[in-house]
């Protein structure tokens, strides 16, 4: 890999690791000083390797370069300066050399620590997500704010705050108390999933997908189930769903980079390894009395790894999606529910229930409207389609609909978003 290629790529993959350690080691007080050390370790990287050339292990180069400055950091500190050192002048000891380590196991528990900090329940959602994808993903400013559709004034007032509150409530990077694990994991889980679900249903620049926060998502679902402590069946239920999803990446974009729906979708390029191991992670959900929203939703995209339409995969569908409403209400899930319902019973069923909702803010209700009108009014169905049209706000939902409005005709199980 080219120096040009490999910076960018490290930066992704071991600055959050360097600032989880260093964060553990300083305290979250320090966060900023954290920080700065990794990024000031990737610009001495790139100037030096500029002039010499790329050292044989660049890992290992910079986690030294890392330490070096972490210690130059801890040297200087009032704190270092005041209290440690003569305590341990105390001690008989003259020289004393702060240890930073980096090793594989310890840059694991920091990361994993890190994830339940920074989804302190006193931390808000929106804040927990942006310090996901800063500290535990390696994402810069502008690309959060990309993801959020706002600015970076936005975003690093967000960090900001986020990060207040973590000193203001004294959040420490450790692993929760055995007791605590089940309520804090619920915000981590939380975080995750909206984590990977900015990425896979992103309006980013127009974009259908950012497959980057995606298997960030993952990645940081498998970590907790790495540990022996959050191997739990929630988490894998969470990761089954993610696995489901991303089997269908490189199906859902064309060439273009537009939005291919599912009913177009080509099975021959859907990950059929990532299905098998969703299976087994859904397998594993299984076991125990629980179950979570993720267990649903999952099953739910389980069904729709089988694209033949039956009966039985749409009676499923909608037991699935009477029992996800009865514990957690959404109106993306109301709205697929009555399209299941609309497969498994019938059309005019389906439009019963809808019309029901009166969901009239929400484009993805009056693209259903027109999918179940299709055919048997068709008046009916191309008046909704102009209506979601207007209300899309994206240009790859705009585009979508502006295709059926201009060439009118059956729309094919376009409707559910759930399973684009």
């Amino acid at each position: 890999m080219e120096q040009q290629e490999l910076i960018p790529h490290l930066f992704r993959t071991e600055y959050r690791k360097i600032v989880s350690v260093l964060c553990k080691r300083f305290g979250l007080e320090q966060i900023a000083a954290a920080e700065d050390i990794a990024g000031e370790t990737f610009l001495t990287a790139a100037q030096h390797w500029a002039i010499n050339g790329l050292p044989r292990e660049p890992v290992a180069w910079m986690y030294t370069v890392a330490k070096n400055k972490a210690k130059n950091y801890l040297h200087r500190s009032s704190l270092f300066q005041q209290k440690i050192i003569p305590a341990l002048i105390a001690q008989g000891l003259q020289q004393y050399e702060p240890e930073i380590d980096l090793s594989e196991k310890n840059v694991y528990d920091s990361q994993l620590q890190m994830m339940f900090a920074i989804c302190h329940p006193a931390i808000p959602a929106t804040a927990q997500i942006a310090l996901a994808l800063r500290l535990l993903c390696g994402f810069g400013i502008e690309e959060i704010a990309n993801a959020f559709l706002c600015s970076k004034e936005t975003i690093t007032k967000r960090l900001s705050r986020g990060k207040a509150r973590l000193r203001t409530e004294n959040v420490r990077i450790q692993f929760p108390p055995a007791p605590e694990i089940d309520k804090r994991l619920a915000s981590v889980l939380t975080t995750l999933y909206l984590l990977f679900n900015e990425g896979y249903y992103s309006e980013t620049n127009d974009a259908v997908l950012q497959e980057d926060i995606c298997l960030e998502a993952m990645r940081l679902t498998q970590l907790l189930l790495e540990h022996e402590q959050t191997r739990l069946p929630q988490v894998n239920a969470l990761l089954a769903l993610m696995c489901f999803h991303a089997s269908r990446f490189e199906a859902r974009k064309n060439n273009n980079g537009e939005m291919i729906l599912y009913a177009d979708q080509d099975e021959n390029c859907w990950n059929y390894a990532l299905i098998s191991k969703g299976a087994e992670l859904l397998q594993c959900a299984s076991q125990g009395q629980t179950i979570s929203t993720y267990h649903l939703e999952a099953s739910i995209a389980y069904w729709h790894t089988k694209k033949t339409d039956t009966k039985e995969k749409w009676e499923n569908i909608l037991q699935l999606y009477n029992q996800l409403l009865q514990i957690s209400y959404s109106p993306i899930a109301a709205l697929n529910r009555t399209y299941a319902l609309s497969r498994a019973n019938s059309r005019q069923e389906g439009i019963k229930e809808a019309e029901k909702l009166k969901l009239t803010g929400n484009p993805y209700y009056f693209t259903l409207l027109a999918e179940l009108y299709t055919g048997l009014d068709n008046k009916q169905a191309l008046a909704h389609l102009q209506t979601a049209w207007s209300l899309a706000k994206s240009t790859a939902d705009k585009n979508i609909l502006s295709k059926r409005i201009v060439g009118f005709s059956p729309m094919r199980n376009d409707f559910n978003r759930n399973q684009q």
